[in-house]
């Protein structure tokens, strides 16, 4: 077991959400920040919604909501849950104070802020994360032969390609904000939707299925959204569709991150 060896995970998505069940299953004690009101769409895959209801459960591992620092570390001694926290970061990095950090956030379209300094050990995932500079170590997230990889130098690759094809359908089974707003709906996630059904709104603008099949991903309902932020995404698989659990691609991340972890891990032993 590795209780002793805090570690935080930046982010509730299903990328975020895979690592700490992975991190958690190994006997690490994590915890998981978001914000308030995370632009979560894949909720079903993840831990997001332990923020809005206070609990959720992701392959029989239960996540918690925590509002109160002062108990976290305790928690963190024996963990039977993960704990959730959202609101300000630096306030919970100065009180948890993590052995290790990971930046699972997925900001595609922008440039990571330096974060090497704020553990002894500190991983971005994604896109334009440069190992050795605004972490120790970044990992590929992209599908492809370097799905999981740890780089310890150089930079991630660039955010390209499109999303794997589901029934020939890739980036097309998705819904992007075409403005911000507040995002409301009175959908679920694995409601069956039939191409053109309204399905949400931001404000006045209508948003529509783009095609045929169930709701896979879905922003919960009253989140502020920013433009160009992934929202909806349908699975045309209607007897075989994948809602909830955690999908091939956030698994090979999360076993990339617990192998570098280990690596350090032992590498730093005394």
């Amino acid at each position: 077991m590795h209780s002793a060896w805090r570690i935080l995970v930046r982010g509730s998505g299903d990328i975020g959400s895979a690592v700490a069940h992975r991190l958690y299953k190994s006997g690490y004690a994590v915890a998981l920040h978001d914000s308030p009101l995370p632009m979560v769409a894949r909720r079903k895959m993840s831990f997001a919604d332990a923020i809005f209801d206070g609990n959720t459960t992701l392959e029989a591992v239960q996540a918690r909501r925590v509002n109160n620092l002062s108990i976290l570390r305790g928690i963190l001694i024996q963990p039977t849950f993960i704990p959730v926290l959202v609101g300000d970061f630096n306030r919970l990095l100065s009180k948890l104070r993590p052995h290790t950090l990971v930046d699972a956030r997925m900001r595609k379209h922008s440039q990571p802020e330096r974060q090497i300094h704020l553990a002894p050990f500190t991983i971005g995932l994604g896109p334009n994360f440069t190992a050795g500079r605004t972490v120790h170590t970044a990992i590929e997230t992209a599908w492809g032969e370097r799905l999981g990889q740890a780089l310890t130098h150089g930079s991630t690759c660039p955010l390209e390609g499109e999303p794997i094809s589901i029934e020939g359908h890739s980036r097309d089974r998705y819904v992007y904000a075409p403005v911000a707003g507040k995002f409301s709906t009175s959908h679920q996630i694995g409601d069956v939707v039939t191409k053109g059904q309204e399905i949400a709104r931001i404000g006045g603008t209508i948003l529509h299925a783009p095609i045929c099949g169930i709701l896979r991903g879905l922003t919960h309902d009253g989140v502020p959204v920013e433009i160009k932020t992934k929202i909806i995404e349908v699975d045309p698989r209607l007897e075989h569709a994948q809602i909830s659990g955690i999908p091939p691609r956030p698994a090979r991340i999360a076993e990339g991150v617990l192998t570098t972890i280990q690596n350090w891990e032992a590498s730093h032993a005394h």
